[in-house]
């Protein structure tokens, strides 16, 4: 038990390092553009607290490229309203719980009636009582709106200068989703040959811990099109990470396809039920494919190379040695749904690489 908690431990942190080492380029980003905004407002305009300003740069921003555009156009808007209610309220009523209490519910439903998103509701509301409460004079709440022009300008900047890192990861995550089909076909190999139930549990106990890696592809790639979406300099880089994004639902097949295989193999060890030894080269042949896919991935490119390959290999399955076994016939059935799952990533429609493995003779 102890051992478990400590393996959980350490799993979940290496998973927070591997999401700060994602997220460091926006944390970065985020940093300077409110340095940059305050400098902006405070040394430029000479606002004496700009302090909407940096909080602006950083709201627009967040921590994900998805929407920057949109979040900076609901903070600014968001500002307005809550500053306009904010001076007319105060100026008008004076400041009190009451004030308060009609400021929020006036500048929330002014929102909801623009047809705003979450962020510029929350913003209206709570710049009027920024405004209500802090702004010494009617005419000083002016500068909060100055403040937001400023710190939605360094965001929109800040927006459109994004890192390559993002555009190559779905790529390379993609390769290692890949690799990781590759070496759990090997070990599964080895366990057709030596029947070995206690190592081929453990290849599965491996198996089940790859979903991660297809939520990491996809995160990936939710976040490379984000980038190509947020930013005109990369423009030019959306057909290949859109390209890179729809093979997420092939590659999750596949390595869904995979895991069934594995625990297969792990059963019939268990029960010592036969799988044919030459079932094995059949899965060392996939993997070698797989490891090919991975290189075309890794480099950038869709795995058209490979395709004749996984084609061939799914012809060699029809004509495999059959053992009228469960076990045996299921490894065969993963087999083949790899390869059509790999020649789908390679760029064929799922339907005619279905197609092109010829049907098992009965």
């Amino acid at each position: 038990m102890m051992g478990t908690a400590l393996a959980a431990g350490r799993l979940s942190m290496r998973q927070r390092r591997a999401r700060l080492r994602a997220k460091s380029w926006q944390v970065a980003q985020c940093a300077v553009a409110a340095g940059v905004a305050w400098f902006v407002a405070r040394d430029l305009l000479q606002h004496p607290t700009p302090f909407f300003a940096p909080v602006a740069a950083v709201v627009s921003l967040g921590t994900s490229y998805g929407q920057r555009l949109r979040r900076v156009a609901e903070v600014t808007v968001g500002v307005a309203v809550g500053v306009l209610l904010g001076d007319v309220i105060t100026y008008t009523l004076g400041n009190g719980p009451l004030q308060i209490v009609l400021l929020v519910a006036l500048a929330m439903t002014a929102a909801l009636l623009l047809d705003a998103g979450t962020l510029l509701v929350t913003q209206a509301a709570v710049q009027a009582i920024i405004v209500a409460t802090l702004a010494p004079a009617p005419g000083a709440s002016l500068l909060r709106w100055t403040d937001a022009l400023v710190g939605g300008g360094v965001a929109l900047v800040a927006a459109a200068v994004v890192p390559r890192a993002p555009l190559r990861r779905p790529r390379e995550q993609a390769a290692v989703v890949v690799r990781k089909i590759s070496a759990l076909l090997r070990a599964a190999a080895e366990g057709v040959l030596d029947g070995d139930a206690e190592r081929s549990m453990e290849v599965l106990r491996d198996a089940r811990t790859t979903d991660g890696l297809v939520e990491e592809l996809r995160a990936a790639s939710a976040e490379g099109l984000s980038v190509v979406a947020s930013s005109p300099f990369r423009l030019r880089h959306r057909g290949g990470v859109r390209a890179m994004a729809e093979l997420v639902e092939p590659l999750d097949f596949a390595l869904r396809n995979t895991r069934v295989l594995v625990r297969r193999v792990a059963v019939a060890g268990m029960r010592d039920e036969p799988v044919p030894a030459s079932y094995a080269a059949l899965l060392r042949e996939l993997a070698e494919c797989s490891d090919a896919v991975a290189e075309e991935l890794a480099a950038g490119r869709l795995p058209g190379s490979v395709r004749a390959r996984l084609i061939e290999l799914g012809r060699a399955t029809s004509r495999a040695e059959r053992v009228h076994d469960l076990s045996a016939e299921v490894v065969l059935a993963q087999v083949r749904s790899i390869v059509a799952d790999l020649l789908a990533v390679s760029g064929m429609d799922p339907v005619v690489a279905t197609n092109q493995i010829p049907r098992l003779p009965d």
